[in-house]
């Protein structure tokens, strides 16, 4: 069972405390996002004006195109020397927001410390590409690695990963290579504070108006921004929670105690073992919403932990 200890607030560290508090008073300073069109916030994060602090761009990484269902699709190459795998990535940023640029150092950390080729994937983005335009391009880029790993990076040694909205991409597309085309290329997978259904959670219906990153409001927008125009929000293509989930690669689900995105990993990383596949879950205590992007001592463990699961398979 998960060890309640875990979700005491006495165990939350000062560092912890104090940086959640920072966040909150940060953005209750700042204009409400869903106030104004995608296209400002984008360029506001851009300028480190959104919740999230600039990371530097990596020296190593470049840019190429491939073809996709919807025109090119950029991939965001950083890669080592001789390369022990291969790790498609897939951004966050509730299907709005986010680009493969903005979290280059995981990037290097993963090409430096576990030998990966790193793909991240330049989705189409939502409300203007709703669904099924973001999974169309991911499924793509999958192809892609599937196909190109050996050739252009001399292993077939796969995992995927992402964080928010692409851990749910991620999970999408690990169900889309094995339904639509019969297979199962990973050997791991790396899903970090994914959101898996968009009916939406306890944890997300019952958190309320504090933005520690999201709030109530905020994922409620997302999820009618990509998907809006269906009607059944638990096909399995747009709520993987509900999905078949056998047969699938060892996963590390990752997420923090104060994470609004709580309950998805808890009920994913529930399922995902029960349907027989191996299943890690690290719970780490205070962490809001995709902490990693923020340096402190909880960050390091969470990458840490990421790095010994990749390391394992």
């Amino acid at each position: 069972m998960i060890d309640p200890a875990l979700f005491d607030p006495a165990v939350v560290s000062n560092e912890i405390r104090a940086q959640n508090a920072d966040i909150v008073a940060k953005l209750a300073d700042l204009p409400d996002p869903m106030s104004v069109p995608p296209s400002v916030v984008r360029e506001r994060r851009r300028q480190g004006l959104g919740p999230f602090p600039l990371m530097p761009s990596s020296p190593k990484a470049r840019v190429i195109e491939i073809d996709g269902p919807g025109g090119a699709i950029p991939l965001r190459i950083i890669a080592p020397e001789k390369p022990r795998g291969v790790y498609l990535h897939i951004h966050g940023g509730g299907w709005t927001w986010g680009a493969a640029d903005e979290q280059d150092p995981w990037l290097d950390r993963l090409a430096d410390r576990c030998g990966l080729a790193v793909v991240s994937v330049e989705y189409r983005l939502a409300p203007e590409n709703p669904y099924p335009a973001g999974p169309d391009d991911c499924e793509a880029a999958a192809l892609w690695v599937v196909r190109e790993a050996e050739s252009r990076f001399g292993t077939s040694r796969l995992f995927i990963g992402g964080e928010s909205a692409g851990g749910h991409l991620a999970a999408v597309t690990l169900l889309r290579l094995r339904d639509r085309h019969g297979l199962r290329p990973f050997r791991g997978a790396n899903l970090f504070a994914g959101c898996y259904d968009l009916n939406l959670t306890p944890s997300v219906r019952q958190w309320g108006g504090e933005r520690l990153i999201l709030n109530t409001n905020d994922v409620r927008v997302f999820a009618d921004n990509f998907v809006s125009h269906m009607s059944d929000r638990t096909d399995p293509d747009i709520s993987p929670l509900h999905a078949d989930l056998s047969g699938l690669p060892p996963a590390l689900f990752s997420v923090g105690t104060k994470d609004i995105l709580l309950d998805d990993t808890l009920f994913m990383a529930s399922r995902y073992a029960a349907a027989g596949n191996g299943t890690d879950l690290a719970l780490w205590p205070g962490g809001c919403h995709v902490f990693i992007r923020f340096d402190s001592v909880l960050s390091e463990q969470a990458l840490s932990r990421i790095d010994a699961f990749i390391e394992t398979l």
